[in-house]
């Protein structure tokens, strides 16, 4: 057993450490990028579309067996112009989420007659979850006149996660079983769900953490509960 948490270990730091320099090269890929999209246009039901976004415009193609339809497109264009006119188009698509996360508090519900604690803790986790996101056209008018529009994407989605992280064991957290205090190592899991941006996420994270170390028979979080504020950054 302890072969194999070593092993889980190192191969997480070394997953972690690659993937990092990945969202230093690339924050996100979330972003509205060409692709196939579901197509809502004011009352009507959805039909999936395929759309072309460049700097200037985003062209959307109907599909006839499954290819785009060239000649029935419709433009919306990104550069600015005298008039402004109402585009109420949504676009919408559904994506897998792979994350590197870290729950920046955690809350623990009291046990017996101790009180509750929020926990600061380092930690860091790598999440999959599926994703939705929504994609408005807003049009805006600069001061000069000028009329253009701008892009405004609403996501969230639902995962799970499971990381490292250390916790303090201490008298407290041993109902003075112990009398000294260290940082032990804990593997952490659970369930999250995340409010989308373009480059980082939040939300709330459910989880349990398993401490590595063999007082995990005297501490009291052992198969507890515990809620937390989560951020992540999209790797994928």
């Amino acid at each position: 057993m302890k072969i194999f948490i070593r092993h889980f270990i190192i191969s997480f730091v070394l997953v972690v450490f690659i993937s990092s320099c990945s969202v230093l090269e690339k924050s996100s890929t979330h972003g509205f990028n060409s692709g196939y999209y579901k197509f809502r246009s004011d009352s009507e039901n959805a039909e999936k579309v395929y759309v072309e976004v460049s700097e200037e415009n985003v062209d959307i193609y109907p599909l006839v067996e499954n290819q785009p339809d060239m000649n029935e497109m419709m433009t919306i264009s990104f550069i600015p112009s005298d008039t402004l006119f109402n585009v109420p188009v949504l676009l919408s698509k559904k994506s897998l989420d792979i994350d590197i996360t870290t729950i920046l508090f955690k809350y623990y519900p009291p046990v017996n007659e101790l009180p509750a604690q929020l926990s600061t803790d380092f930690n860091a986790a790598i999440y999959a979850g599926w994703r939705h996101d929504n994609y408005h056209f807003k049009g805006i008018q600069d001061p000069l006149g000028k009329c253009r529009y701008e892009i405004v994407n609403r996501g969230y989605d639902f995962g799970f996660f499971a990381g490292l992280g250390n916790t303090l064991i201490s008298p407290f957290t041993t109902k003075n079983a112990r009398s000294d205090e260290y940082s032990g190592f804990v593997l952490q899991f659970g369930l999250a769900g995340f409010i989308e941006s373009n480059v980082a996420s939040f939300g709330i994270a459910a989880g349990f953490d398993y401490l590595l170390s063999p007082d995990r028979d005297i501490w009291i979080y052992t198969n507890k509960p515990w809620l937390g504020f989560i951020v992540g950054i999209a790797l994928n």
